[in-house]
């Protein structure tokens, strides 16, 4: 099924009956509003794939917008970093823009509310005002401020500006319905006062605008034709609408969809950081985090990201994804490209006693096996001490072993076939070695020996081996919702980082680039993670050849 032929969610269903109707003269422009107060996570991925690929589909634009009005949190740090991420992802914004743009435009709006007398400014606490909204099933009580008149709500609106007031003294509420069913609707906080250091404005302002303000006003002022949120703003979408009507400004529209939920995972920024400032994690780019950059670490690659934001779809239901299928996208990309290579984690001694001592040869195995050229070769170096898995060898294997044990043949990938003839213990009775002949006329494409064999088994030359280290990465938390848990981190997985400090590769790995995918043969998928050095090279998996967890891969959409 191609692009075209593939049926409309409810978001692009909006936009063609708009772009038929000639409703902003055809034009399409959405946004994407991060707030800059930590690092985008796979749950933000979902909200650019569907921004940026409208845009994209309708021939429209899309715009970046930090939404920054709370300086307390906010950093450039993390302004870099959304970028980072969003270049990274294959997407281009038209304009670089910040709520903190707007912030002369919205006190000005704030004035006219004023004007209007649809706004005033309380003095009552924080606590005074959430006891007097009452409750879905209650109405609202004024407070002793509601009925303030215009010029002293003016006078004392500019006085907050001025700084006159400490935070929390004073804010400014719009003046709507106490009684409204819609708790959004009862005179809601339009600006507030903050004294703190804004990262683009300094000290310019002590006012800063509520987001349910900001968000609107500075869709407005874009002319956004499509401003798409996630579903808990649907009840914000009355005083979204409220807000521009009172106003008489550009009329953009806000539309809801579903947002990520991933099992064996949080998405919360609070407990995200929790996780960073306690040190369960490394930093925000652990490769075991959901933010986009610790998913970068480990490995995974924009197109498995964008395919998994397009499988799951744009749905008005919350629903709960299965990590499974965001593994399964990364499989199926890093299986088209990743290099094949061999790497022995867990190292065995093998010696071939008919292969002569101190001989040596290249043999050559194909990059990628899976594309028609197999993206060339790699010479491999073959000598008769070589590191295998110690899994691949059993003293006593049951029937169907298809590996080495006593008598037992199998291949060696791009090699010979050898024959466990015997094996050598340790004085505490551990097998050390494993001593095999091998047939010389069994040679990997040139075969002449007529013997078939059932397995085949990786390894690495003693005398060409490279010492590395990697890290093998499962999911973070072993229940399926650990929001869920009064205490969501005592449910992290002790076994979600093992450390192998000394495991044996072919030496091209030492070639590794820098965020390329490799298979290691039977091991699964690795990169070489961003922190590594010429001295120590280190390497992530990303993810195993097989889904460990599910008993059945997701192979299809969910829609």
């Amino acid at each position: 099924m191609t692009n075209d032929e593939k049926s409309l969610n409810f978001i692009e269903e909006i936009i063609e009956e708009d772009i038929k109707n000639g409703k902003h003269g055809g034009r399409v422009l959405t946004r994407f509003p991060p707030e800059p107060n930590g690092y985008l996570h796979i749950g933000h991925a979902k909200s650019i794939v569907l921004n940026f690929g409208l845009a994209q589909k309708y021939n429209g634009k899309t715009n970046l917008r930090f939404d920054d009005t709370n300086p307390v949190t906010e950093e450039t740090e993390y302004v870099e970093s959304i970028k980072n991420d969003i270049k990274w992802l294959g997407f281009e914004w038209a304009e670089e823009l910040y709520t903190s743009d707007y912030f002369d435009t919205l006190y000005g709006y704030a004035v006219k509310l004023i004007e209007k007398g649809m706004a005033y400014v309380d003095d009552s606490t924080s606590e005074e005002i959430a006891a007097a909204k009452g409750t879905p099933t209650e109405p609202g009580k004024p407070t002793p401020y509601r009925d303030r008149d215009i010029a002293e709500n003016l006078r004392l609106f500019e006085e907050m500006r001025s700084g006159k007031y400490p935070d929390g003294a004073k804010v400014l509420r719009a003046k709507i319905d106490l009684a409204s069913p819609n708790m959004h609707m009862r005179d809601p906080l339009l600006f507030r006062i903050k004294h703190a250091h804004h990262h683009r404005t300094g000290d310019s302002w002590c006012v800063y605008p509520m987001y349910d303000f900001a968000h609107g006003q500075s869709d407005s002022i874009e002319q956004i034709t499509h401003s798409v949120c996630t579903l808990e703003f649907i009840p914000h979408r009355p005083l979204y609408d409220w807000l521009i009507d009172q106003l008489e400004i550009f009329p953009s529209k806000q539309y809801e969809f579903a947002r990520l939920n991933l099992n064996y995972t949080v998405m919360s920024k609070r407990k995200l950081l929790q996780l960073v400032n306690e040190q369960y994690v490394e930093g925000w780019d652990d490769p075991r985090m959901p933010t986009i950059s610790g998913l970068r670490r480990r490995g995974y690659t924009p197109g498995s990201i964008r395919n998994f934001c397009e499988r799951i779809g744009v749905a008005k239901r919350e629903n709960i994804i299965d990590v499974g299928l965001l593994e399964f996208c990364i499989r199926e990309d890093l299986n088209k490209t990743a290099w094949r290579r061999m790497a022995v984690l867990d190292p065995i001694k093998l010696t071939i006693i008919n292969y002569p001592d101190g001989k040596e040869e290249m043999l050559t195995g194909e990059n990628n096996p899976e594309v028609e050229d197999g993206e060339g070769e790699r010479e491999i170096p073959f000598s008769n001490a070589l590191w295998i898995e110690r899994e691949d060898f059993m003293e006593n294997p049951p029937k169907k072993f298809f590996r080495l044990g006593p008598g037992l043949m199998v291949r060696l990938k791009h090699a010979y076939i050898v024959r466990c003839e015997d094996f050598v213990r340790d004085t505490d009775g551990h097998v050390t070695e494993i001593r095999c002949t091998y047939l010389p006329e069994s040679k990997s494409g040139e075969d002449t020996s007529g013997i078939k064999v059932k397995g085949t088994i990786h390894w690495v030359s003693i005398p060409h081996a490279k010492t590395v280290e990697v890290r093998l990465y499962d999911r973070l938390f072993n229940v399926e919702n650990p929001a869920a848990e009064s205490d969501f981190k005592a449910t992290i997985n002790p076994e979600s980082l093992q450390i192998i400090e000394k495991a044996y590769v072919e030496p091209d790995l030492l070639n590794a680039i820098s965020g390329k995918g490799y298979q290691f043969i039977r091991k699964g998928y690795f990169t070489l993670d961003t922190k590594s050095t010429s001295d120590r090279p280190v390497f992530n998996r990303t993810v195993t050849l097989r889904d460990t967890w599910a008993k059945e891969l997701v192979k299809t959409p969910l829609l």
